[in-house]
């Protein structure tokens, strides 16, 4: 049996894709990865995971309706060529481009996921910009063609579903809702062991979405109280997004000994275990976040917001809190009662491990998907 599946940086294939494929090739199942940003060396990497790599064209950011139409055409033969018995696809172009070419190719089966809706449903607290609506209406005029068209969509929270499908009146023929993707939770051990003093710790781009201005302004007002708490920053600085903290703003911040920022790491999971308690401000459309599920895959207690997505991976005052979309106050007061409360960051924090083995362990979640793929 030959499976298509279509994304776009190779990489996602290599981080968030690699157990998918290892479970679907066990099963005796021939893997195609459909990219359309790589290097040589990934693709190198993709094929000694034994999927067979596919390059293809896709313009992953403007929309123009000409150059869609030519790379859905020439998707399309490409996936003619291999005559799959299925086509999986996941991210928002592959889905609607990836779905369209697949039905040209006449393939008997297509499934796509949706890991969160994006940037362009995500509520700011100014307003969407003008330019923002029109490229959410194009979005949505493209999601009412090519979703019908699939045979089942998956979504990774119950949220977004109803934010696109039941808003939008847009007709599928079948939806189940996963959960998050999963971890390999032997990359992440689970550590009982803190920090004498309160370390809370933030790791994502550093992008007003993504809830760093929030984070930061917590910070400040603990440190009003509790001067020796820490907070570090982990994550890229992104010079192109509206809002994103800027490295002027980050030097000063860092400088006034608010957060420690150590720059670019490779050990992640080394910098959370040497925290107290995770914390993601996020109001941006997840599906569900990968860095919190690693948190709790550690054993960290999580402080998130109680937005979709993000509300996917704490249980109110069990795992951690979950608090109002940009108030700082709120954020700086669960961050206070950890550190007045020491005794529930352990306590917390191993239920978080709980929940990340019950919910997050990619050979579970793979099992599940590969059953709602009908394999």
């Amino acid at each position: 049996m030959k499976i298509v599946m279509i994304g776009t940086v190779a990489s996602s294939f290599l981080g968030f894709r690699a157990d998918l494929i290892k479970a679907l090739l066990a099963k005796n199942y021939t893997v195609y990865a459909f990219t359309s940003e790589y290097t040589e060396e990934e693709l190198s990497e993709i094929e000694r995971l034994g999927a067979i790599p596919i390059t293809y064209e896709l313009n992953r950011g403007g929309i123009n309706p000409f150059t869609d139409i030519k790379s859905t055409y020439g998707l399309s033969k490409k996936i003619k060529n291999i005559s799959p018995d299925l086509v999986f696809s996941y991210f928002s172009k592959p889905v609607i481009f990836g779905t369209l070419a697949a039905r040209l190719a006449k393939v008997p089966k297509v499934v796509g996921m949706l890991e969160g809706l994006g940037y362009t449903f995500t509520e700011q607290p100014s307003g969407i910009s003008k330019k923002t609506q029109l490229v959410k209406a194009a979005q949505i005029l493209l999601y009412k063609l090519a979703l019908p068209q699939l045979d089942k969509i998956i979504f990774l929270n119950p949220d977004d579903p109803k934010d696109l499908l039941d808003k939008h009146d847009i007709r599928v023929k079948e939806v189940e809702v996963l959960g998050g993707i999963g971890l390999n939770l032997n990359d992440y051990s689970y550590t009982s062991t803190y920090p004498s003093q309160p370390t809370f710790i933030f790791v994502a781009r550093l992008l007003a979405e993504k809830g760093i201005h929030d984070y930061i302004a917590a910070a400040k007002i603990v440190k009003d109280k509790y001067a020796d708490a820490k907070f570090i920053v982990l994550g890229s600085i992104d010079k192109e997004a509206l809002g994103a903290l800027t490295e002027a703003e980050l030097k000063q911040f860092t400088e006034a000994n608010i957060v420690e920022y150590p720059g670019h790491v490779n050990d992640v999971p080394k910098w959370i275990a040497n925290s107290s308690v995770f914390v993601l401000p996020s109001y941006y459309r997840e599906g569900v976040p990968r860095s919190t599920q690693e948190a709790m895959a550690i054993g960290r207690a999580v402080i998130t917001t109680d937005v979709p997505g993000c509300r996917e991976t704490v249980i109110d005052g069990v795992n951690g809190f979950l608090v109002e979309k940009w108030k700082p106050q709120a954020l700086a007061e669960k961050m206070i009662y950890f550190i007045e409360h020491p005794e529930q960051i352990t306590i917390m924090g191993y239920e978080s491990y709980k929940i990340a083995q019950d919910k997050f362990d990619a050979d579970k979640v793979n099992k599940r998907l590969i059953n709602m793929l009908g394999l």
